[in-house]
């Protein structure tokens, strides 16, 4: 069932609420905020990769207050275990039986702060409850409830003391982005109401509402032509000559999954080709693993999407709406 005009406007109209509301909070950077809760919207996972103290965490908190339901933040240490994130099974004496003690993955919004400061083990942890939504502890297995994103930040300066994150795990963040530095203008304003900064924001909409928001991206129409399109850009980085792994199949699906999203949010119950190309770099680029080489001459992986869509190309606008 192909999502009615009616639903595109309410989801064009919840998702730039959400969007005004974080911009209380994190000035200037309405394009990086529409991409963190296309990631929500999508049902997938978003990943924050920048310098201290340019607004991560507070991305992250903004979002979570923006959902009325429940936000648990987390902070990556080398001594962190797998138990302190997932939970852990304890033994009830005076009831003769074992209790169940749920972490703090168990919520709607979890805001994983320097993730790449733990260690692999503790890292693994997120594998199972990122890709499937449920934990298995001591062989039971727990549903985390819905809406459920992950939200993880990292340090790309200060590698002393952190482990990089392995291949799997960065394949499982729908979108990887980065905030940067404001320009002079949100600077200005920063430093101008730095006495009265907003720290918290009032909630926009109830858990429910975002699953409905989920529920109706996934029935964005999405044209063949749009499909095959995605399908050569992901063929393409296979065999791109600075590559030495392109996109899995996992990525193509994630592609797709944020292109409806993000259609949604702009108004339009249908895929076009500028929507990939949006949405191409963000969702692709952390999914490749270059050549030691390419690396060495300064090669980055978004340069690499960069060139693979400027060769493949897409179908004209009125053939795929």
């Amino acid at each position: 069932m192909t999502i009615t005009p009616e639903q595109t406007a309410w989801f064009q109209e919840t998702f730039k609420a959400l969007v005004e509301n974080v911009e209380q909070v994190v000035l200037g950077k309405r394009h990086v905020i529409e991409l963190a809760f296309t990631a929500m919207l999508a049902e997938g996972h978003l990943l924050l990769e920048d310098f201290p103290g340019t607004g991560k965490t507070s991305l992250a908190r903004a979002m979570g207050q923006s959902v009325q339901g429940t936000s648990n933040r987390i902070q990556f240490t080398p001594d962190l275990l797998p138990g302190d994130v997932t939970g852990i099974t304890v033994y009830d004496q005076k009831r003769g039986e074992f209790e169940f003690h749920p972490g703090p993955i168990f919520s709607n919004i979890v805001l994983a702060d320097e993730i790449n400061r733990a260690s692999p083990k503790t890292q693994s942890a997120l594998l199972e409850v990122m890709e499937e939504g449920q934990v298995t502890v001591d062989g039971v297995t727990r549903p985390v409830g819905a809406p459920f994103l992950v939200v993880a930040t990292q340090n790309p300066v200060e590698q002393a003391g952190t482990y990089r994150l392995p291949e799997a795990q960065l394949d499982r963040f729908l979108l990887k982005t980065s905030l940067g530095y404001p320009d002079h203008a949100a600077t200005v304003r920063i430093l101008e109401g730095s006495a009265q900064v907003r720290r918290e924001v009032n909630p926009v909409v109830a858990p429910d509402a975002v699953v409905a928001m989920s529920a109706f991206a996934r029935s964005v129409y999405l044209n063949p032509l749009v499909l095959d399109y995605i399908s050569r850009i992901v063929d393409a980085t296979r065999h791109a000559a600075q590559v030495r792994l392109g996109v899995s199949v996992r990525g193509a699906l994630a592609l797709t999954r944020a292109s409806r999203a993000w259609a949604a949010a702009h108004g339009r119950g249908y895929v076009t080709p500028d929507d990939v190309k949006a949405l191409a770099e963000p969702v692709l680029a952390h999914r490749l693993i270059l050549d030691p080489e390419a690396e060495f001459d300064g090669v980055t992986a978004g340069a690499v999407i960069g060139q693979v869509m400027l060769d493949v190309t897409p179908p004209s606008q009125r053939e795929s709406v």
